[in-house]
């Protein structure tokens, strides 16, 4: 017998997979042509104005030639004179011979076929001339309408940082691009004014913490750190370099404070002004009864604002500190706070030297420095009184000083109150609360 048919073994691996697989090879992808990079000018705003200007009037000039050509057309037909018909002409009833004749409505049609045909071939022309006149045309009408922005751009990249003086000043009618400009420059000016502050507070901080640190170098190197110092002059360098250094701390924070007002952002949250003067009396009142100093408080409830807590009590605090330091031993100084005429309000009175009249606009000068009545100059300074402003009118409020020469002062802090019989257009009350 024959052997039968033979099963492949389970582990016998099949025929088409035996072989290897063969990788197939990889076609390289044809390389994306790259896009042709235009010129630079064809970027600019004034290429896309020139082809939105010629564009247009070459649109509008065969919109309005195609009417004309359109409208002649259809006012008659048009078409050659046909020479198909004749007629014979006879001179005395001679007969002389043919003539070719033609209709009247013929020679109309002749006429509008020729008017047409010239029609056709003025419009060709005309609009040839125009594809090449209309960029030109686009290009210089173009560049005078950006001519102002040209000069902005240009004053704009000379201004530096360090010299915001130069203005653009267009001149020409008043249309939006000497608007532009306009705001620009006043945008220029408030810059200019804000680094020339700027400036001047670095100047006037260098050169009062100067004065300190030269102090608490003088006493080191010539008295705490000499060996044939006494006790009793190591002392008074001690008390000399304490004060230097309590004079620049406040210094510095007076800048950190004002640093701080200029960020943005207040904490708008209820503040009652009592509360905020309270704390403040609260902080100053060692320090015044050290001077031999009585602190009198005068806080109405209700007076409550809208503002930061912290900035507030550091205004009040402020004006405290100046009462506390100028006021004559044994005199009273007055805290008092409460609401008029839709305003809140809090004020600190001191019975000190007061200012003169002259001076009281320029009391709130950053490092302004008051006079005496014999012509010489106090050698305190600061940014106390500015922080004070800064801090009042960035709540919406406004600052009020009466003072008298040997009476003393008085500091109206006046902010606008919220909720019914607020605060009116006609501002604060021009006298001092009593």
């Amino acid at each position: 017998m024959s052997p039968g048919p033979r099963t492949p073994s389970p582990r016998t691996p099949h025929p088409r997979n035996s072989s290897p697989r063969v990788p197939r090879p990889r076609v390289p992808l044809p390389r994306v042509l790259r896009r042709p990079r235009l010129p630079a000018f064809t970027h600019t705003i004034r290429f896309r104005l020139t082809v939105l200007y010629s564009g247009l009037l070459f649109v509008l000039t065969a919109l309005v030639l195609g009417a004309t050509y359109l409208a002649v057309e259809r006012s008659g037909e048009a078409q050659p004179v046909s020479k198909g018909f004749s007629a014979k002409k006879y001179v005395n009833d001679v007969y002389i011979g043919e003539i070719d004749v033609v209709k009247l409505q013929e020679v109309e049609a002749a006429v509008t076929y020729e008017t047409l045909g010239n029609l056709r071939n003025f419009s060709f022309v005309v609009l040839g001339v125009l594809a090449v006149a209309s960029p030109a045309i686009g290009w210089i009408l173009s560049g005078r309408a950006l001519r102002p922005v040209r000069a902005i751009s240009r004053t704009a990249a000379e201004i530096q940082a360090t010299d915001l003086s130069q203005r653009i000043r267009l001149s020409g009618p008043r249309d939006e691009l000497r608007e532009l400009a306009d705001t620009v420059d006043s945008m220029l000016d408030r810059l200019d004014e804000a680094f020339r502050s700027q400036r001047q507070l670095i100047d006037d901080a260098s050169h009062e913490l100067r004065s300190p640190l030269a102090i608490i170098r003088a006493n080191l190197d010539a008295v705490l750190t000499a060996e044939d110092s006494d006790e009793e002059e190591r002392r008074t360098a001690a008390h000399s370099v304490d004060r230097a250094t309590t004079r620049m701390t406040r210094l510095v924070e007076d800048l950190l404070a004002t640093a701080r007002r200029n960020a943005p952002a207040l904490a708008d949250a209820d503040v009652d002004l009592a509360a905020v003067a309270h704390e403040a009396a609260e902080e100053f009142a060692p320090l015044a009864a050290e001077r031999r100093l009585t602190v009198q408080r005068r806080l109405a409830p209700g007076s409550t604002v809208i503002g930061d807590h912290d900035a507030l009590r550091r205004a009040v605090g402020n004006l405290l500190s100046n009462a506390v330091r100028l006021a004559p031993p044994g005199t009273r100084i007055t805290v008092a706070a409460g609401r008029a005429e839709g305003w809140a309000w809090t004020a600190v009175r001191d019975e000190g030297p007061g200012i003169l009249d002259d001076d009281q606009a320029r009391v709130f000068d950053r490092f302004w420095r008051a006079r005496h009545h014999a012509g010489t100059r106090d050698r305190h300074a600061g940014l106390g009184l500015a922080i004070v402003r800064q801090i009042v009118e960035s709540h919406g409020g406004q600052i009020r000083l009466f003072s008298k020469v040997g009476e003393g002062s008085t500091f109206v802090l006046w902010l606008p109150a919220p909720g019914p019989g607020g605060t009116g257009n006609g501002g604060p009350p021009q006298e001092a609360p009593q």
